[in-house]
């Protein structure tokens, strides 16, 4: 018996799950999971110091323009035109009188923040007044600002603003704050710094964020290395331990820890339990009478059992793995039931063949069925053979004592028959024999003469139920024949005769008159059944059944005990005193001949129902009753 092909599926998933680069995939997907939230800090951390950045060089500046206003003093721009001398009153000599005034500041808070550049703008005077350091950026005093210019946006809402972008000094982030006194917005004062300056940080910041990440990646990776492969060379030794388990499962994988340890004992378990399964299976597939071969889809034997080995004369090791076709072929029907099953899918249950073994003559019955796998997969097919040779001897002899036996009882029951009027006529003529006057004779031989009928009632009841007939088969409308009888009963008592026909019931191949005969003994012995009580109902229901019809007499009568339910059918079998006990025994044969069935149900007390199935059409209109 092969077993270690039906394991192998099982082995090639377990390797097609554990096979592909494992240490590959938990580097990458490692690297993956720590790559995430590292990307994602690094990209937190970065934007967090852009905008810690940001917000430092914006609060800078603006405590610049903070320190410009306070010295700019509480008057402001009037406050230190009021000192311009008389007669002095054009804008440029204004511009110029205040830069004298205010140069000296913006210069001191530039030159204690190199590359920072502050000034002041006057919104009267619409023009910058004074832009530190001087020695660079003197030459743009008296310049008014653009239409466009954020000073704009300044000098017309009094809020202060931060912008980037590109202004009198060049590309510069930008603070301004407006100049309020006495609640009018009398200008603004500015301190910038180049933004290549600030972009110079930001990307000092990105910096040393992208060393971190490669830091930690390349942590990651040294660490998912080592880690992958102590669990590498862990799962290593269970592919193969699971390698050499497919030709031994008594190999089993090797101690190990954690969680790949719980699974090596988990297939060591199954394992177990697979070679424990295998040894029951083979020890019941030799223990067992029947063969039992199995092949696969291609029709190579996987199973061959020591009865299937008997059956054929070869050994099971001979024939594992060939062709099931081309080593039984010759074997007369021996192949063509499984292979069928293999071809077509379609199961067989019993089928009779004949081998020439060890030189005699064995009757087999073989079963065949798909054989799946425990997914439900189709795998192969497999078939059973069983000897029934000694069954078919022993069932012939039981059936030869059965009908000696049943002989044994229609001769008794005949025996029986016939001594009562012949013990009658015996007497009659002994008691003649002693008395020789006429009136004697004329008052006797009626009674002789009637115990003669019977004795003839007899013989040609006998006569009718042993001569074979073959039925006069036409085409017989089953419900007008059922109406027919019921009428011609009705009469012979008092009970009510029903009639429940079914509309659907066809015409049928039957001998009309035989079913007459035993729609007649049916009603009769209903009918009998029941009495004279006013409250008997026979039920007579027909009805179609597919491919059959049904005939069903039912009655409310005294019904049958049950010791006597296995004998109605049998000859000279009768509760009734002056029955035959042919009667039932002769719907019997009427309904084989037809090829039907009859059931017999009945309780007593309650009543007996009587069912029998016919074909709608017969298999061969040239039988004949055996």
């Amino acid at each position: 018996m092969a077993w270690n092909g039906r394991l192998q599926p099982w082995f090639d998933r377990a390797n097609f799950v554990i096979k592909p680069s494992l240490k590959t995939r938990l580097v990458l997907m490692s690297l993956f999971v720590a790559a995430l939230p590292i990307a994602l800090v690094s990209f937190m951390l970065e934007h967090e110091g852009q905008e810690t950045l940001t917000a430092e060089k914006t609060d800078k500046l603006f405590a610049l323009t903070h320190i410009l206003d306070e010295e700019l003093g509480p008057g402001g721009f009037d406050g230190l035109l009021a000192d311009l001398p008389s007669g002095t009153s054009d804008r440029a000599a204004a511009v110029r009188y205040l830069n004298g005034k205010l140069r000296r500041i913006t210069d001191e808070v530039a030159h204690a923040d190199p590359g920072v550049g502050v000034g002041y703008y006057s919104r009267k005077l619409d023009a910058i007044i004074s832009y530190g350091p001087s020695e660079q950026y003197g030459g743009t005093v008296g310049q008014s600002i653009t239409a466009g210019h954020p000073g704009r946006e300044v000098l017309d809402t009094g809020n202060p603003k931060i912008a980037y972008g590109s202004m009198v000094r060049g590309q510069v982030l930008n603070a301004m704050l407006p100049i309020k006194r006495h609640g009018e917005v009398t200008g603004y004062i500015w301190a910038n710094e180049f933004t290549e300056a600030v972009e110079r940080q930001k990307d000092a910041i990105r910096e040393a964020v992208g060393y971190g990440v490669v830091a930690g990646l390349l942590l990651a990776l040294v660490a998912t290395f080592f880690t992958s492969r102590g669990l590498t060379n862990d799962v290593n030794l269970i592919i193969r331990s699971l390698d050499q388990m497919k030709a031994d499962l008594r190999v089993t994988v090797p101690p190990m820890k954690n969680e790949l340890g719980d699974i090596g004992n988990a297939i060591n378990r199954m394992a177990q339990d697979l070679l424990d399964a295998r040894s029951l299976t083979e020890n019941v597939l030799s223990s067992v009478a029947d063969g039992i071969i199995a092949v696969d889809l291609e029709g190579n034997v996987l199973m061959f059992n020591p009865a299937a080995e008997d059956l054929y004369n070869v050994a099971g090791k001979d024939v594992i793995g060939r062709s099931y076709q081309e080593l039984f072929e010759e074997r007369k029907g021996m192949a063509s039931v499984m292979l069928d099953t293999l071809k077509t899918g379609r199961s067989h249950i019993g089928e009779n063949l004949e081998i020439a073994s060890l030189g005699s003559d064995r009757k087999i019955t073989a079963s065949s069925s798909v054989l799946r796998n425990g997914e439900g997969q189709w795998i192969g097919a497999v078939v059973v053979l069983k000897d029934v040779s000694e069954r078919d001897r022993l069932m012939g002899q039981v059936m030869r004592a059965d009908r000696l036996a049943a002989l044994g009882e229609l001769t008794a029951g005949i025996a029986h028959e016939i001594r009562n009027p012949l013990t009658s006529i015996r007497g009659f003529m002994q008691y003649l024999s002693e008395n020789n006057t006429v009136e004697e004779w004329r008052e006797y031989a009626p009674l002789i003469i009637r115990q003669v009928d019977n004795l003839n009632h007899i013989i040609e009841g006998l006569l009718v139920f042993g001569r074979p007939w073959p039925p006069r088969i036409a085409r017989v409308q089953l419900n007008r024949l059922v109406e027919e009888m019921a009428f011609l009963t009705k009469g012979k008592s008092r009970a009510r005769i029903d009639l429940d026909l079914g509309d659907d019931v066809p015409v049928i191949d039957a001998d009309g008159e035989a079913l007459k005969q035993v729609l007649l003994n049916l009603l009769i012995n209903a009918l009998q059944a029941m009495g004279d009580e006013d409250s008997g109902v026979v039920t007579v229901s027909t009805r179609r059944k597919t491919d059959e019809v049904m005939i069903a007499v039912k009655d409310n009568g005294v019904g049958l005990p049950d010791k006597f339910k296995g004998k109605v059918f049998d000859p000279f079998f009768s509760t009734k005193p002056a029955g035959t006990g042919l009667g039932l025994a002769m719907v019997l044969r009427i309904v084989d001949a037809h090829q039907g069935t009859i059931t017999f149900e009945s309780k007593e007390g309650v009543g007996t129902t009587v069912t029998i199935l016919l074909p709608v059409a017969r298999k061969s209109i040239e039988e004949t009753v055996s």
